[in-house]
């Protein structure tokens, strides 16, 4: 009986696959998976896969830098050559902007154009909830009528005492949703109870269940954004998917709060809309915006793609604290500084990176604040400002003893607060050193951190994608 069960899945598999494995004259050749390209991401640079000694390269007394190095092996992924700028950060705010005045001409309140959103599939079958058509070309104020230019000029607000006119930050806000892929595969969160046990001289009590927490985010009648985090017993995928909805105006007011009894209120009101300042890295953007902004990139790529149902792209995140200090170091033990030699400036006296060479003298690099991302060197690597210009945020969650408890291979950490959670659990991991910071925190092997929800005028980040992997073993053809 046996033996028929597996001849009739043989016959389904030949169907089913678009060729018949007869055609492999009975030997085992292999059948590919189903493949579609992905392309090599812009502005990105491939750090191949390595190993090395991640943690401080050596002692320094001085600063109570001891050496406990630990090994630890990485995998390939693409990184962005820079930190992201304002300008492309800008893109991410724009396209926010525009879906809310997109809303807002489609809702009969404002201009109650059913245009502006796609109602019916191709095949002329209903979409619900309607999505946005963003082929359709936003009016211009010159071209609006009165119900269009209500929705255009809802997005900004006028300074009742300057009387300027800026986008309003308040209302630039992103929802977006997280599968948690990690905490749904364990073995103790399976569906099925009798999964989640291999001995079988244990009987499972399938009366016992799993208690899972899950992040919530939600308007409520009031149009105030609720955030919290749920107990609830486990009983379908959906309870390791996560809904977050962030404001993700970067903190133009950082430059003051940051720095006591300094006039820094240029940097505040240009540092992040003047065209001047477009290839300058963002700064002002929290651990919780940067996430927000990978989500969107990744989305804003998958939409350009037109994937079929089903396919899926290697999502853009956060490097980890280990995938930065691997790509700091050009992946090299002995390497202090993303640079191979020990001090900080080159044959000619030119200093390597953007930081602060002494004591109240932030210029003697050439710059008083951050600097255009790529204005010095990139390491062997290719990537530019590993060190200094902007700290940059990463997807660790910080904790003293650091790569001791990560695994060897790929190290992470990562703990999901809840917003319940002490204030104490929200440290994230920030590595290379910014603008403000004297040579040893810009060094590769320091690690400090930041909350999550910390706005800083000298933290930024840059996205990380794991490569996709196409290598054969040894010895197949």
């Amino acid at each position: 009986m046996k033996k028929l069960i597996f001849l009739a899945m043989i016959a389904m598999l030949s169907v089913s696959c678009g060729r018949s494995l007869q055609g492999s004259g009975g030997e085992l050749t292999g059948v590919s998976a189903p493949a579609w390209g992905e392309p090599s991401p812009y502005g990105m640079v491939l750090v191949k896969r390595g190993s090395f000694e991640m943690g401080p390269a050596d002692k320094d007394s001085l600063w109570g830098v001891y050496q406990d190095p630990k090994g630890v092996s990485i995998d390939a992924f693409w990184m962005d050559e820079t930190e992201i700028t304002n300008s492309e950060y800008r893109q991410f705010v724009y396209w926010v902007r525009d879906s809310i005045i997109r809303e807002r001409l489609y809702d009969p309140a404002y201009g109650g154009n059913d245009l502006f959103k796609i109602e019916e599939d191709k095949n002329g079958d209903p979409i619900d909830p309607p999505i946005l058509d963003w082929r359709r070309p936003i009016p211009t104020e010159r071209r609006a009528n009165e119900d269009e230019l209500n929705a255009l000029n809802s997005v900004y607000y006028t300074h009742p005492i300057t009387h300027e006119k800026k986008l309003d930050p308040a209302q630039m806000i992103y929802v977006y949703q997280w599968f948690d892929h990690t905490s749904a595969a364990l073995r103790q969160n399976r569906i099925n109870p009798e999964d989640r046990v291999k001995n079988t001289d244990i009987k499972v009590d399938p009366n016992i269940g799993v208690m899972i927490s899950k992040d919530t985010a939600y308007f409520n009648e009031e149009g105030k954004i609720i955030s919290e985090t749920i107990t609830r017993p486990l009983s379908s995928l959906f309870d390791f998917l996560h809904t977050y909805i962030v404001n993700i105006y970067p903190d133009e007011t950082c430059w003051v709060n940051d720095f006591n009894n300094a006039y820094n209120e240029p940097y505040m009101r240009l540092y992040f809309n003047h065209p001047g300042y477009n290839d300058y890295p963002v700064v002002g953007v929290s651990w919780e915006q940067a996430t927000a902004f990978c989500s969107w990139r990744t989305d804003f790529l998958k939409k350009s793609l037109e994937l079929k149902d089903g396919r899926v792209i290697e999502p853009y995140r956060l490097p980890t604290e280990g995938e930065f200090e691997y790509a700091a170091r050009s992946g090299k033990t002995e390497n202090k500084y993303p640079w191979s030699q020990e001090g900080l400036t080159g044959e000619k006296g030119c200093f390597l990176g953007n930081f602060k060479p002494d004591r109240g003298n932030y210029v003697k690099d050439g710059h008083l604040i951050t600097s255009r991302v790529a204005s010095f060197s990139p390491n062997e690597f290719g990537l530019y400002d590993m060190a200094g210009n902007v700290s940059e945020w990463t997807s660790t969650t910080f904790l003293e003893s650091g790569p001791e408890i990560m695994n060897d291979m790929n190290p992470e950490y990562r703990y999901n607060a809840a917003k319940e959670d002490p204030y104490a659990m929200k440290k994230k991991v920030v590595r290379g050193g910014s603008w403000k910071d004297v040579a040893n925190f810009i060094r590769s092997d320091t690690r400090t951190f930041e909350y999550q929800n910390e706005q800083r005028s000298y933290i930024g980040f840059r996205c990380v994608r794991t490569q996709v992997g196409f290598s054969k073993a040894k010895g197949k053809k």
